[in-house]
């Protein structure tokens, strides 16, 4: 799927020239033309990006920055048409991510949207990756699991069932989805092979697996992970 950018700025020729840079790009560009459209475009549209000029009518970028930076950590680079450092380092201290002052060439605002999602993907995907709640760490990436900062040797469908699991806190599985999703459509076994899973889990992770922390039963379905960390 395509990054969404919300592009807010009054100079409509701008707004079509970046436009067209950036959906060449292959981004979906939603452009807005003052403050109050913006902050209606960021609650509608949940945009990935927001590239904000500071010079606005009505409710300037700063404010914008400002009311975003309440609720939400949408990147921001905004765009300014002073040379004045202290706009951009009260740009800066607002919130916004990065700065580049006009006239700009479109290559270098590409360059720096490319670089603030790179930073924010390896940012999402590593702490994706790294699931911890109280004694136990579970790297999904590198295949770790650790209880006490001690590493629990698991099985590959051990480690696949607690992966799932643990992905999706909250989310109650059947037995049935387990299995199939873990041993596959041909696996003759039945679902009391996942329970046998489960309990070896719990005998691996749990101070007290008949009172388990992590992994609960939902009576008569299956199983789930905790919510909370």
């Amino acid at each position: 799927m395509s990054k969404k950018v919300l592009l807010v700025d009054d100079e409509k020729t701008l707004v079509k020239a970046l436009t067209f840079n950036l959906e060449k790009e292959g981004y979906q560009v939603i452009p807005a033309f003052d403050g109050e459209e913006a902050l209606q475009l960021v609650e509608t549209e949940n945009p990935d990006l927001i590239i904000l000029d500071l010079m606005l009518p009505g409710v300037d970028g700063f404010e914008v920055c400002r009311r975003v930076r309440k609720s939400l950590d949408i990147p921001i680079i905004m765009l300014t048409a002073k040379g004045d450092d202290i706009d951009k380092i009260l740009g800066l201290e607002l919130g916004a991510d990065d700065y580049i002052t006009k006239p700009f060439n479109p290559r270098e605002l590409l360059a720096r949207v490319k670089a603030i999602f790179r930073r924010t993907e390896s940012q999402g995907t590593s702490l994706k990756n790294l699931i911890k709640i109280q004694d136990l760490q579970i790297d999904l990436y590198q295949h770790k699991v650790r209880v006490k900062e001690n590493e629990v040797d698991l099985t590959s469908k051990e480690f696949a069932l607690l992966n799932i699991l643990a992905s999706n806190p909250g989310r109650v599985f059947p037995r049935e989805q387990l299995l199939e999703q873990i041993w596959g459509y041909n696996y003759y076994g039945d679902a009391r092979t996942v329970d046998v899973h489960i309990r070896h889990l719990r005998e691996k992770l749990e101070s007290d697996p008949s009172n388990p922390r992590y992994i609960l039963t939902v009576w008569g379905t299956g199983y789930k992970f905790r919510e909370g960390r």
